[in-house]
């Protein structure tokens, strides 16, 4: 089900770049789909989710959404909003990770006001920067080592960047459409590549480091105890049966 959302959601960010030009209607409708898509993935995964699990989903979704209401975008384009998120997906895996930033997105989004066109683009992005720390997670130890907080810095950092680029996709076609440097119907995918290129070097780089530098910070400093405390509620919450022998 993830990999099927995540495909199909690529289709929001990718479409610009074959030269499409889509109706009015569309950012209503990629609303109303990622929506659907986002309840579809809650119901289904939810059948693996007891209620520890649950409860901790909630809590995150809660406390990062008041902590969106309270402080809005951040310093520059740094947000302590994606930390949690981070955490989560490293210990509980890349469905949990999904879960807890498209569920964040979306209920700050409604406290703040924010619902809009832009909101199915924010809760993938968001979703997949749990899922990729999810499966950087896959292939930690028992116990919470440096090199964990190494990987998941080194995740952060990364999905800083691609979460700001992978938002432009929406500002660029929605707003941006200056003459050599905006998206336009049309062109070919290795003009329209260029012109996102510059746009993203211009507009975007330097503020999205911020969130990128942000995100290794608050790893390398709070990741350890974070990360601890998670991995000690999931072993508590796990079931282990042994098979009497024959």
């Amino acid at each position: 089900m993830l990999i099927f959302i995540s495909v199909v959601g690529l289709g929001l960010f990718l479409w610009p770049f074959f030269g499409q030009s889509l109706p009015a209607s569309t950012p209503a409708f990629a609303l109303v789909a990622a929506a659907t898509l986002a309840l579809g993935a809650v119901e289904v995964f939810g059948r693996r989710l007891d209620a520890r699990r649950l409860a901790l989903l909630a809590a995150i979704t809660a406390f990062d959404s008041v902590l969106r209401l309270e402080l809005v975008i951040g310093v520059e384009g740094f947000s302590p909003i994606f930390f949690l998120i981070l955490c989560a997906g490293y210990i509980y895996g890349p469905t949990y990770g999904f879960l807890c930033g498209a569920s964040t997105m979306l209920v700050s989004a409604v406290i703040t006001g924010g619902v809009g066109p832009w909101l199915p683009y924010e809760m993938l992005g968001v979703g997949w920067v749990g899922a990729v720390a999810g499966l950087a997670g896959q292939f930690r130890g028992k116990r919470i080592r440096n090199r964990d907080i190494v990987t998941l810095a080194g995740v952060g950092l990364l999905m800083g960047f691609v979460y700001g680029a992978l938002l432009d996709t929406w500002d660029w076609t929605m707003f941006r459409g200056t003459a050599g440097l905006g998206w336009s119907p049309g062109l070919n995918p290795a003009t329209t590549l260029l012109r996102f290129s510059r746009f993203y070097l211009t507009t975007s780089v330097l503020y999205d480091s911020f969130r990128a530098a942000g995100n290794v910070v608050m790893v390398v400093l709070l990741g350890r105890p974070v990360l601890a405390a998670l991995q000690r509620l999931r072993q508590r919450s796990e079931l282990i049966v042994l098979e009497e022998p024959a």
